[in-house]
């Protein structure tokens, strides 16, 4: 496969369910709504804590999450995605009388999107072999989880899309960019 397709997947995933959300949000029932995300929820715990299973080394995974919580706050890119969905909201709200709808759906919907192990491990996989195993998995939720917060939110999860493009895009990037700078080593003749 061709290194970022997983993400493109993902990102169309997020941009038709968004649609769907906002073309029958009004016929999908509050109570159905908060069911599909606790159950969408679970299935990333399953999924996460199955992944963490896996591992040889607990260690290395406490490490690793810590580090990227260190990363994030000391980066402040919380602070960084609600400024920019603050200026999305400014340059791009109607008058509908409901103040800091776009900006929520965008940070909610970014963060959900793109921070978690499908997120980062899924981006590495596709970077370095072109496995969209997890990143497809990962579009299903995502496309699911995008109509429910459009028909809740707004129109202000599409813009998450954006998000997901560059951060896994990015993710893939690196990983694919590494990977290929790695000398293979083969065993002596």
């Amino acid at each position: 496969m061709i290194p970022g397709t997983g993400t493109a997947l993902n990102t169309a995933a997020i941009l038709a369910g968004t649609t769907v959300g906002l073309t029958l949000g009004r016929v999908i029932p509050d109570s159905m709504q908060k069911t599909i995300r606790i159950a969408t929820s679970l299935f990333v715990v399953v999924i996460g804590v199955q992944m963490s299973l896996k591992t040889h080394n607990a260690l290395v995974l406490l490490v690793s999450v810590l580090a990227g919580v260190v990363i994030g706050e000391l980066a402040r890119l919380d602070d960084g995605v609600r400024a920019i969905g603050q200026w999305a909201e400014r340059r791009l709200r109607r008058d509908d009388g409901q103040p800091g709808r776009v900006a929520l759906a965008f940070v909610t919907t970014s963060l959900i999107f793109c921070v978690g192990p499908l997120a980062v491990l899924g981006s590495f996989l596709d970077g370095t072999r072109g496995d969209i195993t997890l990143l497809a998995i990962k579009s299903v939720l995502d496309g699911v989880t995008s109509a429910v917060f459009a028909a809740t939110l707004g129109w202000g999860v599409y813009l998450s899309a954006g998000s997901v493009l560059i951060v896994q895009g990015l993710l893939t990037l690196v990983a694919f960019a590494i990977h290929a700078g790695l000398p293979i080593s083969r065993p002596p003749n």
